[in-house]
């Protein structure tokens, strides 16, 4: 495509909208314009995610992923188990290598937002409630009535995507029949005496493993130069939660329900190991949130003047920890894309083989993983070292590793 051709919308301007603006505006789009629903700070999410060592590589060295971007090394995973002989902190079964860096949401988004070019025009507080085909392009439908011509959408607005209607209608993600609790809190808290003190080194994520699901514990960048401790607990929710799980929602931090924060209560005294327990504990009731957890594959990823980004594109259930590195690889793939092509229906046909069967693959193996670490979980305390091994070996089936696939050449 040439240098100063074409008028792009990009719908959702957190990290799949950030990377996939500064990666049209990179390519030579005359026109990026990023439509974000929300009004509030997006850098204020407080989550924590992952990206293997060796994707971030990948991505820094095609301009996906900025420089600079504070982030936290780690390089074990400690699979621990309740035993009351071994002591308060459980006993380990077993230690794999973990090579990804942390990343906290809101900072890995800021860094994302200010390597946008400035040409890019970011618009929040824009909803956007339908995209259909036009003549040479397509019409975005604007929350409070106004319609876009552009000549291409980029839906890169997540699980309850508008794009991805236009590009597979009907296609929704459907619920996987658990939940993952979510909490994080200032790891100076680890030192005081409410914790018990234990060995947690710095660069070890630690997976706390119980009958019916499991536990993820590592630590984040705080925004202050700390680091916080982000921990992900998936389990089946209690019969009368009050969940909707017809459609993808959660809540949100300090909306958890009496019910549920009794039972979360209940099973960390019931199947953590002490000190675990007691870590977790630590967390402020306003910073823990439910998320019932969904995937989604599509056939497709592309349909007349429509791309699906990130989550848009294909719903992965977490434990696969390649969120983030995914929405970056779609971005570099969509600007190798664009250099590419002479016409929009090269560009758009390049895309759909370089990513069209990223997601499903991803797919496949995150609802393997959350088969074996919740659906169906193993005997974890007769499980020894290489008996943990060959378990999780059966689960990536083939796969180098969980985080994503490396970036076709």
């Amino acid at each position: 495509m040439r240098s100063g051709t074409g008028t792009v919308a990009v719908i959702g301007g957190s990290i799949a909208g950030c990377a996939f603006a500064s990666a049209a505006a990179r390519a030579g789009a005359a026109r990026v314009v990023v439509l974000e629903r929300t009004q509030g700070r997006l850098a204020d999410r407080g989550i924590g995610l992952c990206v293997h060592d060796d994707r971030a590589a990948e991505l820094t060295a095609t301009g996906a992923l900025p420089a600079g971007i504070p982030a936290h090394p780690l390089a074990r995973r400690r699979w621990v188990v309740r035993d009351a002989v071994a002591g308060p902190a459980g006993r380990v079964i077993w230690e794999q290598p973990f090579p990804f860096h942390s990343y906290h949401w809101g900072l890995l988004w800021r860094g994302l937002r200010e390597a946008t070019p400035d040409s890019v025009v970011y618009r929040q507080g824009e909803g956007v409630t339908e995209v259909a085909p036009a003549a040479g392009g397509v019409e975005v439908r604007l929350a409070g009535g106004a319609v876009e011509r552009y000549d291409l959408a980029v839906g890169a607005d997540g699980y309850r995507s508008v794009v991805r209607e236009a590009v597979c209608p009907g296609s929704r993600p459907r619920y996987a029949g658990y939940v993952c609790w979510r909490g994080h809190f200032d790891a100076r808290r680890l030192d005081s005496p409410a914790a018990g003190g234990a060995d947690w080194p710095s660069d070890a994520v630690s997976t706390v493993c119980f009958p019916g699901g499991s536990c993820v514990i590592y630590r984040i960048p705080e925004p202050d130069g700390g680091l916080r401790v982000n921990w992900v607990l998936y389990a089946v929710p209690p019969p009368a939660a009050g969940l909707r799980l017809d459609d993808p929602t959660s809540f949100p931090p300090g909306t958890v329900t009496g019910e549920l924060a009794a039972h979360l209560a209940q099973l960390l005294e019931r199947e953590f190991p002490p000190y675990w327990g007691r870590v977790l504990g630590l967390t402020d009731p306003q910073d823990v949130y439910v998320q019932p957890i969904y995937d989604l594959e599509t056939d497709r990823t592309t349909a007349g003047r429509c791309l699906l980004a990130g989550d848009a594109a294909s719903v992965v259930r977490p434990h696969n920890t390649s969120g983030a590195a995914k929405a970056l690889q779609d971005a570099s793939a969509f600007e190798t894309a664009w250099r590419r092509a002479g016409s929009w229906e090269e560009l758009l046909a390049d895309y759909q083989d370089a990513r069209g069967g990223a997601g499903r693959e991803l797919v496949a193996l995150a609802r393997r993983l959350g088969r074996a670490q919740v659906e169906r979980t193993p005997d974890w305390g007769a499980m020894g070292a290489g008996e943990a091994e060959a378990w999780w070996r059966g689960q990536l089936a083939g796969a180098a590793d969980i985080g994503g696939q490396a970036l076709a050449p």
